[in-house]
């Protein structure tokens, strides 16, 4: 434990010495059968043993239901011992946490029996103990996040991330048992104390519902972290693929890497989905794999393909189909890669399909994949610069490719720099580890 700590400890234990000084002085004293508050402790205990974490280094449970309850029956000094009590289960090392907890729970029902006696005075009407219960509900609340907070950013932790937990749990649970307490707290005062023993069933539901709540929590981060990891397993398969291809093609390597990201940019710059930007950058990584299935010879050709070579050419959309419709998970992908030469007039391959029978992310690789086509280097032609590519794309805007991806890719490709327009490699494996977060290893790779 750090000197701050062990400081943060003596002042909370010093503010609770001083109001229990002032509490006494004010007359305060404990008026009712002991065993009554003897079992709130013992529930105020139990309830603190099965407490939930909200945060890596914050927890809550129902001992504040007892801990009410005993600020409303018996007032300020009875809610100290409550909120002390509970802590006695926790007695260990660090001995400086303990100090820490078991004083924030004392001064927190301190401040709470204060709040409530305020409200309710000599005055045991039903609406003035509800309005007691709210109070102190409140002031229970904020006082127990606020100390919570501070030990958190004492500890070199963020105290929003505890405010944020704590908070949103105590917005949904303080309706709920708020009016419970209070007409709980009402029979006790005009039927009998032994009415106190009917507080343990809404203290066992109200337990019950945190146990879900942090079910909940837990299923809710284990789907995300599940989700985090498939996405990522993904990025790293299609590397992989997108490394085979490359290991086979010099003249294209980085040409797979250059069409995700302009595929991706082209589906942010249209609004689309943000599953539909991962797709198309997914996509984009693995829209040439079935290369890897033909002839040998054929991609390292020097020179213009004959029309046979062409025809055979045209068939690694359908290979890439058959390769990725076998891996779980790309069932969608593999029809985006068979798509992506179709065009818009019907003319394309292999399935001759136009217009909106075409998936729209197979338009987007079309685009992309055309303008890094013709502004990369081969060993028959030069690049093209990037204005004689874009205007290409202008002029078969209506027979090859779709009207509004064109005009998405020239609203970037205007505003661009010479890297980005240039399908600079280097630069897009950074893009690709900032906005996907692969390791620069893994961006490389995919680049």
């Amino acid at each position: 434990m750090t000197l701050a700590l062990r400081i943060y400890a003596a002042v909370l234990v010093g503010a609770d010495l001083a109001l229990a000084a002032l509490l006494i002085l004010a007359g305060t004293n404990f008026e009712g059968p002991f065993w009554v508050l003897a079992a709130l402790c013992l529930v105020a205990l139990v309830a603190e043993q099965q407490s939930i974490r909200v945060t890596p280094y914050a927890q809550v449970s129902v001992s504040g239901l007892p801990l009410l309850f005993a600020a409303i029956v018996y007032g300020p000094f009875a809610a100290m011992l409550v909120g002390a009590c509970a802590m006695l289960g926790d007695f260990g090392r660090p001995r400086t946490r303990w100090v820490i907890w078991t004083s924030s729970r004392a001064l927190v029902g301190g401040l709470a029996g204060i709040t409530a006696t305020a409200i309710i005075g000599n005055e045991t009407s039903l609406a003035r103990l509800l309005l007691g219960v709210a109070g102190a509900a409140i002031a229970e609340a904020v006082t127990d996040i606020s100390l919570a907070s501070i030990t958190a950013w004492l500890r070199g932790k963020s105290p929003l991330e505890t405010v944020q937990a704590m908070g949103r749990l105590a917005v949904v649970a303080m309706p709920l048992y708020t009016p419970i307490i209070g007409v709980l707290a009402y029979a006790y005062e005009a039927l009998s104390p032994w009415t106190v023993l009917l507080f343990f069933v809404p203290a066992v539901a109200a337990q019950r519902l945190f146990i879900l709540y942090q079910e909940q929590r837990t299923l809710t981060f284990d789907l995300t972290v599940a989700k985090e990891r498939l996405e990522q397993a993904s990025l790293s398969f299609a590397s992989a693929l997108v490394a085979a291809l490359d290991a086979r093609d010099r003249y294209t390597a980085g040409h797979s890497a250059a069409v995700a990201v302009y595929a991706r940019d082209i589906a942010v710059r249209m609004g689309l989905h943000e599953q539909d930007q991962q797709l198309a950058h997914l996509a984009g990584l693995v829209h040439d794999i079935g290369k890897v299935g033909l002839p040998p010879g054929l991609l390292e050709k020097p020179g213009p393909l004959t029309l046979e070579e062409r025809r055979i050419m045209e068939e690694h959309s359908a290979i890439g189909e058959r390769i990725l419709s076998n891996v779980e998970g790309y069932s969608m992908i593999s029809k985006i890669v068979r798509h992506h030469h179709e065009r818009v007039d019907g003319q394309g391959y292999p399935d001759g399909l136009e217009e909106d029978s075409i998936p729209l992310v197979s338009k987007i690789i079309a685009v992309a994949d055309a303008y890094n086509a013709m502004t990369s280097g081969r060993p028959y032609r030069d690049a093209m610069p990037s204005r004689v590519a874009r205007l290409r794309l202008a002029q078969a805007v209506g027979s090859q490719f779709d009207t509004a991806v064109v005009a998405a890719f020239e609203a970037i490709l205007a505003s661009a720099g010479e890297p980005y327009l240039a399908g600079d490699r280097a630069d897009f494996a950074i893009e690709a580890q900032r906005h996907w977060g692969l390791s620069p290893s893994l961006a490389t790779s995919a680049a």
